[in-house]
């Protein structure tokens, strides 16, 4: 596992914690692919062509890839694009196409039963004790249905506010939404540069968290790197012995 490092962290500055989503609380890709895996069983029984034409997890990507491609206007909202992509099925399949919000709803739901990693929770805990938390994520996971809203004060995803990270709107706006300045904000996330340098452009401090061995390939580097959110709330103070 990666080792902590600290590379010119100002905690006195940090006044405020904006925190991703996907890959940084939870690990996405299980809950996606079990998402995955009900909408098809829901496809099977409601629009048995389109279940398919999109039998194996790569077909029904693919039509998402190709949706991407003809809607650049949503790149910021995945959840528009998902949705679109089951149309795109059902158009292909010559099924019903407005069977295509239905079966969403199957998928969006399945896809907030989210398994937070072990580190997460008690990390939560000892962060909103002393920091206002806000959420920023590309994602299209809610905190009320994925049940982490008692931790933060609000949370910004790029489908509602209409740009992505790593735009500098976004995280301007997680850091006004609790009223301190970009500057008094350290970011933490999983993507070296949809987090990391987009924090860091938008003036803010940054937190790389990488529980794997990748290694930095970006140009300005993170104030901190932390192998998981219990190292990370250590290097912000806390015990060694977090539980």
């Amino acid at each position: 596992m990666p080792e902590t490092i600290t590379a010119g962290l100002d905690l006195p500055r940090i006044a405020a914690i904006t925190l991703d989503l996907d890959d940084t609380l939870w690990p996405v890709w299980p809950t996606i692919e079990r998402a995955e895996g009900v909408l098809h069983q829901w496809l099977q029984q409601n629009a048995p062509r389109t279940a398919e034409l999109v039998a194996s997890p790569a077909e029904l990507r693919a039509l998402r890839i190709a949706t991407e491609k003809e809607r650049s206007d949503l790149a910021h909202d995945l959840a528009a694009l998902r949705r679109e992509s089951i149309r795109l099925a059902l158009r292909r399949s010559g099924e019903d196409p407005a069977l295509a919000e239905p079966a969403f709803d199957v998928f969006y739901a399945e896809r907030q039963r989210v398994e937070l990693y072990e580190d997460a929770a008690p990390a939560l805990d000892w962060l909103a004790a002393r920091y206002p938390l806000v959420a920023v994520s590309n994602g299209n996971a809610d905190l009320a249905l994925t049940g982490v809203d008692r931790w933060f004060r609000g949370g910004l995803s790029a489908y509602r506010f209409g740009a992505a990270k790593p735009h500098a709107a976004i995280f301007h706006a997680a850091a006004a939404s609790v009223d301190v300045l970009p500057e008094q904000v350290l970011h933490v996330g999983d993507d070296a540069a949809l987090d990391v340098t987009g924090a860091l452009n938008a003036g803010m401090q940054a937190a790389w968290l990488v529980r794997d061995e990748r290694p930095w390939a970006e140009g300005a580097r993170p104030q901190l790197i932390v192998p998981d959110l219990r190292a990370l709330c250590v290097a912000l103070g806390a015990s060694a012995d977090l539980r």
